[in-house]
């Protein structure tokens, strides 16, 4: 599974890198995917760093 993250729709608040840091983070006041794929072990907690973006800017494949 990965995670790609809309540059253009991501507004910078960071609730994705609060729920789930081993994936995302934030770089230039935007979150960046730094795992890829991700680990079996850390989907449940991507799904829900996913699922907590205000603006839906995160898709999970």
């Amino acid at each position: 599974m990965k995670a790609i993250v809309n540059a253009d729709g991501c507004v910078g608040c960071g609730l994705c890198v609060n729920v789930c840091a081993e994936v995302f983070q934030m770089e230039d006041d935007k979150a960046i995917v730094i795992l890829d794929p991700i680990p079996d072990e850390m989907e449940e907690s991507a799904k829900e760093a996913t699922s907590s973006c205000p603006v839906e800017a995160i898709v999970m494949e």
